[in-house]
């Protein structure tokens, strides 16, 4: 097992914002995935994107472009449907053939989200969502203050004196 920024951990490809695509889910699981949650509970697409980041502690979301499609899919396969519509918003739902499926694939289904438990506690170690955007604005601010340029010694000094009372705020959490 390896940890830190990209790498394969237990049948996972990850990054932790590494720009590049990565599959995280071997062919077939995220279907699989989708399918159980909305059997557990009719949700929107979107509400599908952050049950599963929320089970991997936001160290992966799956995009619109994978998830709609997904859920088109398994419309099409007779194993979701649209229970409600409101606007451009679908709310999906398990069909009974659906719910069939998952029980033949319970092995399976146990196995992935074992897995999907498993790399959620490695993502949340220190990983959390709220920290990983912090950590991203703090950057980006710094970044943009650097680039405007002409920078003088007192600003530079009080640039240097937010980042060490921060580090300090923090190592005392």
């Amino acid at each position: 097992m390896r940890g830190g920024f990209g790498g394969r951990w237990e049948g996972f490809e990850h990054g932790f914002g590494g720009g590049g695509r990565e599959r995280f889910f071997d062919n077939g699981h995220l279907r699989l995935v989708i399918l159980q949650l909305i059997a557990d509970k009719p949700s929107y697409g979107y509400e599908i994107m952050k049950a599963i980041e929320e089970r991997l502690s936001g160290g992966y979301a799956p995009s619109p472009g994978v998830v709609y499609p997904t859920l088109t899919l398994l419309e099409e396969e007779g194993f979701a449907t649209v229970a409600a519509a409101d606007g451009n918003k679908k709310l999906y739902a398990a069909t009974e053939q659906g719910k069939e499926y998952l029980k033949a694939n319970a092995v399976m289904l146990k196995a992935i989200f074992g897995r999907m438990e498993q790399a959620g506690k490695v993502f949340g170690r220190g990983r959390s969502p709220q920290i990983q955007r912090a950590i991203m604005n703090l950057k980006f601010a710094l970044k943009m203050r650097v680039e405007r340029g002409n920078l003088n010694a007192d600003q530079v000094t009080k640039i240097a004196e937010a980042m060490d009372a921060a580090a300090r705020a923090i190592d005392e959490a």
